[in-house]
């Protein structure tokens, strides 16, 4: 797989140079760190990121040089070929609480606490402008 994301690292940096445009260009352009691009052209990027993100950043950089996206990936299906990598999650569904579940709380009451206090403040505020002549 190294070798083949090589040599598509290869081709995305011919065609960045035939359309004579920089890391820094295409960056601002796509929103991917010029770092991770280098390591796209080298065929590195997966040391660097995961390789679903390294997968994206490749169609995305291909996209904005106005290359076949589709065709490309599968021309070079080994170098998309990326591990799928597990992830562990110590939760689960069954934690979700359910909407008007007992566990789920009373969320109103905080909102409603703040507006009594906000409108005591205002009466206040007005009892006091009266007292001092300013109303």
């Amino acid at each position: 797989m190294a070798e083949e994301l090589k040599r598509l690292g290869d081709m995305l940096k011919s065609k960045r140079k035939e359309m004579n445009l920089s890391l820094k260009e295409v960056e601002n352009a796509t929103s991917i760190r010029s770092s991770y691009l280098e390591a796209i052209e080298d065929g590195s990027i997966t040391d660097l990121i995961a390789g679903i993100y390294a997968q994206g950043f490749l169609k995305q950089y291909a996209s904005f040089l106005g290359m076949e996206v589709q065709q490309l990936v599968k021309d070079n299906a080994v170098a998309f070929a990326m591990p799928g990598e597990k992830h562990e999650f110590t939760y689960g569904i069954g934690t979700l609480e359910v909407r008007g579940s007992q566990g789920g709380g009373v969320k109103w009451l905080p909102n409603l606490l703040w507006a009594g206090v906000s409108a005591v403040i205002l009466v206040v505020a007005w009892y006091v402008a009266k007292a001092l002549g300013v109303v």
